[in-house]
């Protein structure tokens, strides 16, 4: 097995991201994510804990810079310094552009693209100063192709590639790779809850015919980890059956 690494994961309690908690955790990596709801994420560590998974919880809101560096001390003085971050969180407010209220924009990039900074500065210098560091961004498939009705939601997607490839040049030679996933439409519960007639209508648009998993999202994380992926940098990996296929 490779070495264990201390692994954050914004955002871990959802569908995506207990998948990459899991995964980062069976490849013997120490893993912590934050939560806002404790009781909630009291319940998840538990439900996971049952399942082998040790998964350490942390406060923190991904959108405020303040919270998010607490969140960053509070995983670093129970695990050690944060060699690996996943930046996952993420929420939506969809709606058609002219009836965007300046609310719904701003939530959405705060907690989707600025919650990139807020999460990755408190780590930076440490991951230069050790000469390794593993960064990824959760994008999306409608950071790539635009979706109607999510245009704040498309904009902080295709936000965190810029931010991926621009990182991604300054950390080279500090031995820290930074990359983005963008999946397609995963089967979480989420996605679930849209209705099944309206599933089905994406699945049929979708080459292999199905929704993607968590687990293999998850999958795609662990891809980016180890030493022979340390000349992959500035990528973004889309997952998405073949829905949309750029180069």
């Amino acid at each position: 097995m490779s070495q264990s690494r201390v692994a954050l994961v914004t955002g871990g309690t959802g569908g995506i991201g207990t998948a990459i908690c899991c995964r980062l955790a069976s490849l013997g990596h120490r893993v912590a994510t934050n939560y806002r709801n404790e009781e909630k994420a009291l319940a998840w560590q538990a439900e996971l804990k049952a399942k082998g998974f040790d998964i350490t919880i942390v406060p923190g809101d991904v959108g405020s810079p303040e919270s998010a560096a607490a969140m960053v001390r509070g995983v670093e003085e129970a695990l050690g310094p944060v060699e690996i971050l996943v930046n996952n969180a993420g929420i939506t407010r969809d709606t058609t552009f002219h009836k965007m209220s300046a609310m719904q924009w701003q939530e959405v990039i705060n907690t989707n693209l600025n919650s990139c900074y807020n999460a990755t500065h408190p780590v930076i210098e440490g991951m230069r100063n050790r000469k390794w560091g593993r960064i990824i961004q959760i994008s999306s498939i409608n950071g790539q192709k635009g979706q109607y009705g999510q245009a704040n939601y498309a904009a902080s997607k295709a936000g965190m590639h810029g931010f991926t490839i621009s990182l991604a040049q300054e950390s080279a030679k500090f031995g820290i790779t930074v990359n983005t996933i963008s999946p397609g439409y995963v089967a979480t519960d989420m996605v679930m809850a849209v209705p099944e007639e309206v599933r089905a209508k994406i699945a049929a648009q979708i080459p292999v015919g199905r929704l993607g998993t968590p687990d293999e999202i998850a999958y795609a994380v662990s891809f980016f980890l180890p030493d022979e992926a340390a000349w992959i940098t500035g990528a973004n990996l889309s997952i998405n059956g073949g829905h949309y296929m750029g180069w």
